[in-house]
């Protein structure tokens, strides 16, 4: 039976320092993401028209909005678990009465919520750059749900492997960042041609940040089957090793 109360305390916990910190974990994306609308929407996008059928604004936002998503869910959640175990204070939450699902929904949920607010409050600044609409809302949310969960995750995960402050910035910026430019944020990879759109394929990110697209707009570089399928596989993936992780304690009583 889940520990409800304990849940929440740590839900709750990790979601107030969030706002505690106001500037670094929600000003400061929106503020970015602002940005990339001044320069690439209103600054380039006034020489591109249109791509596949869609003005250049609007193009982006989804691209923009999962930017964002993989990069907050994980720094969030890999952030939220390092830090007790830097203080020590991991062994209180041993010791305490919580469980594998207890721990999740603390702390991969709390990172979830934080993304979905980021998320929320993108999508309205959006509004005051360009005109957008999504074509299928319901699938949207799910897909950013989704999205928000599996990288969530994965950041839960990264704070766990990661021995030193370092570590825990080596996958989001020097791999997930770059990666989520090359993958089609604010281009078309039908726009690339042989061998970088073979290449493009070969980039897991490219299959997200179309699969958002899709439900903003429905067209799709990729197959849109293969796209929710990759993110599923790859939350279940990181669901498997999260259960060997607390079978084993690895990293978490060394």
């Amino acid at each position: 039976m889940i520990n409800w109360r304990g849940a929440y305390a740590i839900f709750w916990h990790e979601l107030m320092r969030a706002f505690r910190t106001a500037f670094g974990s929600i000003i400061a994306p929106v503020l970015t993401t602002s940005l990339y609308f001044i320069v690439f929407g209103a600054a380039i996008g006034g020489r591109i028209n249109e791509i596949d059928g869609i003005p250049y604004g609007a193009f982006i936002v989804p691209g923009l909005l999962m930017l964002t998503l993989l990069s907050e869910s994980t720094s969030n959640a890999s952030f939220g678990i390092y830090m007790p175990r830097f203080t020590g204070a991991i062994y209180e939450l041993l010791s305490a009465p919580v469980g594998v699902p207890e721990t999740l929904i603390g702390f991969v949920g709390a990172a979830a919520a934080k993304s979905l607010i980021l998320a929320a409050i993108i999508l309205a600044t959006a509004t005051l750059f360009v005109d957008y609409t999504i074509v299928h809302p319901v699938l949207a949310i799910g897909y950013i749900l989704m999205v928000s969960a599996a990288f969530s995750l994965f950041g839960f995960i990264l704070g766990i492997w990661a021995d030193g402050f370092e570590r825990l910035q080596i996958v989001p910026l020097l791999i997930l960042t770059p990666l989520t430019f090359l993958g089609g944020t604010f281009y078309s990879i039908d726009m690339l041609g042989q061998p970088w759109r073979a290449i493009a394929l070969a980039n897991p990110i490219v299959y997200l940040v179309n699969g958002l697209r899709w439900t903003f707009s429905g067209t799709s570089d990729v197959n849109i089957w293969l796209s929710f399928g990759m993110t599923l596989g790859f939350l279940a993936v990181c669901v498997g090793i999260i259960t060997f992780i607390f079978r084993t304690g690895w990293r978490l009583r060394d």
